[in-house]
């Protein structure tokens, strides 16, 4: 029985591998598929997450075989290569990437053997097979950075022991990424941690060649980005760990702590950050307290997001502004074992309310899950609805959200109502900057 994703919240292998390379510094992508693949995936990400724009090679500028059915039939490596060679004359790259679609996976063609006809080219010319039927988003994401961790980064003997590699965050698909990058790197460098963060401010692709240096790699994910520690563990023995994205002082604490037992950082060091930055935290949240207790701010929240963001997000809601986290909706596609393992998570919250968890993949089916979550009025003279809500997740939910008469505010992939540039919610700051985004949303009718 086949079946459809309704309003699905990411894109194929070949969107995540795309997206991924035109966030990496200078890198152009050559997609060997058909016209209409490379456009179509690189706006679809220039636009939704937070008009991010085309970078250095995207959009209509990305270099494509634009293959048709004469390849199809007759075959296209041939107008592959002369892709790649007319590519390598016409647009000035630090690396060169090609990546593939459905139609000549199905087809046969061997872009990986073709572009290996370029291996002492230099800049680099690499290759990775990416079909959109091969998984989603994430799935091209790991393809990308695990060929250029097996294939590109050199393999160095001596290990720098304060130094790290940050994986997990996905370009475009985490609308905030180069934020949420920039806070962690700063964190991190005040307990004396250098971050290796293929996507941040000032990396090149010379730097990320030397990434094999690093002794740990950090994993924002227990899903994605694991296949690309697995293979910096096999290919340059760098260890890794997973850990949730640090949004607020619950979590961001928790983060440092961890990574201070990781690394062997005294514990005075990471305790001093920590109480330095919560400082800085209350001493601007304060602000908003009187606002906060005289007009009632708190919310029932209800969390419509991917594993990368669905318990940070409700524990920045339940333990750092005192929220009552009623609904997590979880749109990734993993397996039984994983939904069972991120779920217990949840049992982590400091709030005594816990929330209820679903996994669903279709995001129209949000108003449902909404309206069996909380009893229906059966005309009762006393009835406790489900108000005031606050609904957070993606542009796809504003509508639901004014069907329940929630505030609203986007932060999951698409985000197509906001315009985002260094934006960030990682760290002490960025729990700031979350809790102004979603406060400012309660008065700005007023």
């Amino acid at each position: 029985m086949s079946t459809f994703i309704d309003r699905a919240k990411c894109t194929c292998a070949l969107g995540g591998a795309l997206t991924t390379l035109l966030a990496l510094p200078k890198a152009v992508p050559i997609v060997h598929s058909s016209g209409g693949c490379a456009g179509t995936l690189s706006n679809t990400y220039n636009l939704s997450a937070g008009y991010r724009g085309a970078g250095y090679c995207g959009g209509t500028m990305t270099p494509t075989s634009n293959i048709v059915e004469r390849d199809i039939v007759f075959g296209g490596e041939e107008r592959l290569e002369e892709q790649i060679i007319n590519t390598l004359k016409i647009i000035d790259g630090d690396l060169y990437f090609v990546i593939t679609g459905c139609q000549v996976e199905i087809i046969g063609d061997d872009a990986v053997g073709i572009t290996r006809r370029f291996k002492d080219q230099k800049p680099a010319v690499l290759a990775a097979s990416t079909p959109g039927f091969s998984g989603n988003s994430f799935v091209g994401y790991d393809v990308v950075l695990t060929t250029l961790v097996n294939e590109f980064i050199d393999q160095k003997s001596e290990k720098a022991p304060k130094t790290v590699n940050l994986l997990g965050i996905v370009p475009g698909q985490d609308v905030f990424f180069r934020g949420n990058i920039r806070e962690i790197t700063r964190l991190l460098s005040l307990v004396g941690i250098k971050a290796n963060t293929f996507f941040g401010d000032g990396e090149s692709i010379d730097k990320i060649k030397d990434y094999g240096d690093a002794s740990l790699s950090i994993v924002f994910s227990e899903n994605y980005g694991v296949t690309t520690a697995k293979a910096f563990e096999e290919t340059h023995q760098i260890p890794y760990i997973t850990a949730d994205l640090p949004i607020g002082p619950t979590r961001t604490a928790a983060f440092l702590r961890k990574i201070g037992e990781q690394l062997v950082v005294e514990k005075e060091i990471i305790e001093a950050v920590i109480a330095s930055e919560s400082q800085y935290f209350f001493s601007y949240f304060e602000r908003i307290l009187d606002a906060y207790v005289d007009l009632d701010f708190q919310r029932y929240a209800i969390i419509n997001a991917d594993t990368a963001y669905a318990f940070s997000l409700t524990s920045f809601l339940a333990d750092d502004l005192g929220w009552v986290p009623h609904l997590v909706v979880i749109n990734d596609d993993i397996d039984d074992l994983k939904k069972k393992e991120y779920e217990h998570k949840f049992s982590q919250l400091g709030s005594e309310a816990k929330p209820k968890v679903v996994f669903e993949l279709h995001a129209g089916q949000l108003i449902k899950h909404i309206r069996k979550s909380w009893p229906n009025n059966q005309n009762n003279k006393y009835y406790h609805s489900l108000s005031p809500a606050y609904l957070i997740g993606s542009s796809l939910e504003k509508d639901t959200a004014q069907k329940i008469g929630a505030s609203f505010l986007s932060v999951a992939f698409p985000v197509t109502n906001r315009v985002v540039l260094d934006k960030g919610y990682t760290g002490f700051k960025g729990g700031l900057t979350l809790a102004e985004d979603l406060i400012s949303e309660l008065v700005s009718n007023r």
